[in-house]
C-alpha cells in the first residue's frame, strides 16, 4: 500500500518515500535520519521499530520488554504528534548527536520538548543511545 501522506517527521515528504523505508527494514544511513524515523514511528505508534532502534544499553531495555512495550504503548496513543524540528546535527563515524524539538500535545496540553540525543554506530545500524532534555528554544 502506498501512502501519500506527509510523513510526520516533518520533511514534507511523502510518507512512503521518506521514513517508510526504513520502518520496512532499511538501516537509517545517519543519526539524523534515524531521530526522524523514529519520532515518525511514534506518530504512527510502530512500537517495534522504536525498540528495535534503541541501543542495548539503553536503561528502559533492560526492564521488563513487555512492561516497556506497554509503557510505550500508552505514551503513544495519549499523544498528538504535531511535528519535529532538528535543531543540530553532529555527525560521527561511531557516534553522533541530534538536537531536536518534539511538538507534542497531551490532553490539549503542549508537552513539547527539547533533547539532545546521542546515537552509536553497532555493525552497520544506528542506534538511539541515551537523551538528554534541553531548555527549549523560544
Amino acid at each position: 500500500m502506498i501512502e501519500s501522506a506527509n510523513c510526520p517527521c516533518s520533511s514534507a515528504l511523502p510518507y512512503d518515500i521518506c521514513c517508510a523505508r526504513y520502518h520496512s527494514g532499511t538501516p537509517a544511513p545517519n543519526a539524523q535520519l534515524l531521530m526522524q524515523s523514529r519520532y515518525a514511528a511514534y506518530a504512527k505508534q510502530l512500537i517495534d521499530y522504536i525498540i528495535k532502534t534503541s541501543h542495548p544499553a539503553l536503561a528502559a531495555r533492560n526492564r521488563d520488554a513487555s512492561k516497556w512495550k506497554q509503557e510505550l504503548l500508552k505514551f503513544v496513543k495519549a499523544t498528538k504528534f504535531n511535528g519535529l524540528k532538528i535543531n543540530e546535527f553532529v555527525d560521527g563515524e561511531v557516534q553522533a548527536t541530534v538536537t531536536f524539538t518534539a511538538f507534542l500535545m497531551q490532553g490539549g496540553r503542549d508537552v513539547s520538548f527539547t533533547e539532545k540525543s546521542t546515537f552509536l554506530k553497532v555493525g552497520d545500524a544506528w542506534l538511539y543511545h541515551s537523551g538528554e532534555k534541553q531548555k527549549r528554544p523560544l
